[in-house]
């Protein structure tokens, strides 16, 4: 982390220092608590910030246990920091006149409400990583095996509990059908039970709550004229399991279009023309990710370029690396987390200006 020597006109010399920009709030989601803790503490700690740590009210253990080993290990008191509570506990810390910055993931509502506090107190300077409702496209010369697969993982990953999940899937006419049976196919397939066993496939949904919103959603979808094709009830009497669900012939104006579900819910939708593909995948307050799957190097170019969307995985999906930035366009969130790009958002720009003394200076 280092500043510049700019050169600017007359007898000055200019340069620029980064400084940590104090204290933070970072509010952090259930759905991957250590992953999420880890993305928030790291820069701060490398841009010698304090942090103050808020968890999601279903998982604070985890970010309390990692509180307890870095005591362990050394760090001085008041650098790391963990608030557990409900809402009410974030709120505070977004309020809060002491609190120089907050970083935020979750819920885009939410985010509305952490930029309304800190432009009521302090302007505090804020990074949101917020919801989506990524498309993923996959194109007639694609090949298929890898496209089911592609769009399983990026629907599936974490219950469908995931911000960048690919829940639109784009799917050109030519191979609608194959793909679509596939895909009811290989969501069939899927095994259901406790995640941490090697051969099973998805777990339970977080909670309650989360449950029966996907089957609301799930409702709304049947009655909005969405074909059901499989799942689409909760699985078992024991815990919060929700079947894997494919909608075909969806449109773009019904809900579970439009609407971040997080569950296992894959809305498969149809296009024939690029340019109607791309305007309809930015039909969308959301920006946060998107997916293609091609052959071809000029469609997958055209759409990459063309899509607002944070991250684009091409023949692949949800590839994270610490050095790749992540966040979203539109209502998806501001900045941006990992990698250089991450630690701009924890760092004040000072620029300093010194004039020369002729006498010294030639």
């Amino acid at each position: 982390i280092h500043g510049k020597v700019i050169p600017v006109d007359g007898p000055y010399m200019c340069y620029t220092r980064h400084e940590p920009v104090g204290v933070c709030a970072q509010i952090i989601p259930w759905n991957f608590p250590l992953l999420m803790q880890s993305w928030k503490w790291a820069p701060a700690i490398a841009t010698g910030c304090t942090s103050i740590l808020k968890p999601a009210e279903q998982t604070p253990l985890t970010a309390l246990r990692i509180a307890e080993l870095a005591m362990e290990v050394g760090f001085p008191p008041g650098v790391l920091n963990v608030v557990s509570g409900y809402g009410a506990a974030g709120a505070a810390l977004s309020n809060h006149m002491d609190v120089d910055k907050v970083a935020f993931t979750g819920s885009t509502e939410i985010g509305f409400k952490i930029m309304e506090a800190s432009a009521k107190t302090n302007l505090k300077r804020v990074t949101l990583e917020l919801g989506g409702k990524s498309p993923n496209v996959i194109f007639a010369d694609a090949d298929l095996d890898m496209a089911v697969a592609q769009s399983q993982l990026g629907l599936y990953l974490n219950q469908g509990q995931c911000c960048i999940a690919g829940s639109r899937v784009f799917v050109e006419d030519r191979i609608y059908d194959q793909f679509v049976e596939r895909s009811v196919a290989a969501s069939k397939a899927r095994k259901l039970g406790d995640p941490m066993k090697s051969d099973v496939d998805q777990g339970p949904q977080v909670d309650r709550d989360q449950l029966d919103k996907i089957l609301g959603y799930i409702q709304k979808g049947k009655s909005e004229g969405a074909k059901l094709l499989t799942g689409g009830e909760r699985f078992g009497n024991k815990g919060f399991f929700v079947e894997p669900t494919v909608f075909a012939d969806v449109k773009d104006n019904m809900t579970i279009a439009k609407e971040e579900i997080f569950g296992p819910v894959m809305s498969i939708l149809r296009f024939s023309d690029v340019d109607e593909l791309i305007k309809r995948a930015n039909a969308t307050a959301f920006g946060l990710g998107a997916g293609v799957v091609s052959k071809d190097m000029d469609k997958i170019m055209r759409f990459a370029n063309g899509v607002r969307a944070g991250t684009v995985y091409v023949n692949c999906y949800d590839v994270f690396d610490p050095a790749a930035p992540f966040g979203g366009f539109k209502q998806s969130g501001i900045g941006r987390e990992l990698g250089e790009y991450g630690l701009h958002n924890y760092l004040e720009t000072k620029t300093v200006i010194i004039k020369q003394d002729p006498r010294t200076t030639k």
